[in-house]
């Protein structure tokens, strides 16, 4: 069946404070789509309260979690061709939006350091009821607090996926190149005073640029509409950039004192779990050259996969190839 078929994802949020979303449909006559299977769950939105926030979160299907965590510039709903898969596997799939990002909460601390996304994840892990045959899955800054949250709390999950960021053991390497410095221009930029101006102006065009050179060639108009729709509320522009404002976990000392210090310190050690790190070979945030020994830097029985004809946001881009991969590593 084509996309059109695949799913009609049905979601109302639960209760007022949320509001409403726009509910969620895969997009028909896209190619590279491929032939995917049938997929009848209902995905639904509620409101979760997990370590002092409220988060939004698109959840579907039951059994063990399967937490999904989004990257910069994304929302939950770039997990839509995921979610219903991973339900009929028959696990619970959620994908909350991160801190700052509308529908939830905007931190009172100000807190946005990786720790604190890392504490996110454990706190909707308790609040979900889930176990130890959780997963995580993880894109960009979603990667990162999975390694983390899988390093600080290995006992809560049994194997995780990261998808366009590398091990933090890799950067190092990728800080070195002088290229990829050019292409981290935005990691710099974003700290200065002049990033919420920048970023909103001409309807947040900025954001429209940097998917156009992450995933060239794909079209994100649905995926920049889900996230602008996250980012106008006053406040949650600046909240998404304050996740660069805050320490980069390659350029300071581990376990430092303040909030979430030991949340921080995990991020030293790669998660002792089975990992599959999967890239796409177009890229163009993070050059495929500077991470083809990834999986040396995970634990033993990891692998790293690459994914043709895909950039930075793989899943969306090339869903049959990347939810294939995730859940034959997964269901294992």
């Amino acid at each position: 069946m084509r996309a059109r078929a695949v799913a009609t994802l049905a979601c109302q949020w639960e209760g007022a404070r949320v509001g409403e979303v726009e509910c969620m449909r895969t997009e028909a006559h896209r190619p590279e789509l491929g032939v995917l299977p049938r997929m009848t769950a209902e995905v639904r939105a509620r409101t979760v309260a997990a370590n002092g926030l409220q988060f939004g979160v698109l959840e579907v299907g039951s059994g063990p979690l399967a937490l999904c965590l989004h990257g910069f510039p994304d929302s939950a709903h770039t997990w839509r061709y995921l979610l219903p898969a991973l339900a009929d596997a028959g696990f619970h799939g959620v994908a909350p939006f991160m801190r700052g990002y509308s529908p939830t909460d905007i931190p009172a601390d100000g807190c946005f350091q990786l720790g604190a996304l890392i504490a996110d994840a454990i706190g909707l892990h308790e609040a979900l009821g889930a176990d130890d045959r959780a997963i995580l899955i993880g894109n960009d800054w979603g990667a990162e607090t999975a390694y983390g949250a899988a390093a600080f709390a290995p006992d809560r999950w049994r194997r995780v996926v990261t998808l366009a960021v590398p091990p933090l053991a890799l950067d190092p390497k990728i800080f070195a190149d002088y290229d990829q410095l050019k292409r981290f221009f935005y990691l710099f930029f974003l700290k200065t005073p002049f990033a919420e101006s920048v970023v909103a102006a001409e309807d947040m065009a900025f954001l429209d640029r940097l998917w156009q050179d992450w995933s060239p060639g794909y079209d994100a108009g649905e995926d920049l509409r889900h996230v602008k729709q996250c980012l106008r509320g006053e406040g949650n522009l600046t909240a998404a950039i304050e996740y660069y404002r805050a320490d980069e976990p390659g350029l300071h000392q581990f376990g430092a004192d303040g909030p979430y210090a030991a949340e921080e310190a995990a991020l030293a050690a790669a998660p002792p779990q089975p990992t599959l790190y999967l890239h796409g070979n177009r890229d163009g945030c993070i050059d495929l050259a500077l991470v083809e020994d990834a999986e040396r830097h995970l634990a033993t029985g990891s692998r790293m996969e690459v994914v043709e004809s895909a950039g930075h946001f793989l899943h969306v881009e090339q869903p049959t190839a990347v939810n294939d991969r995730i859940l034959a590593w997964v269901s294992t």
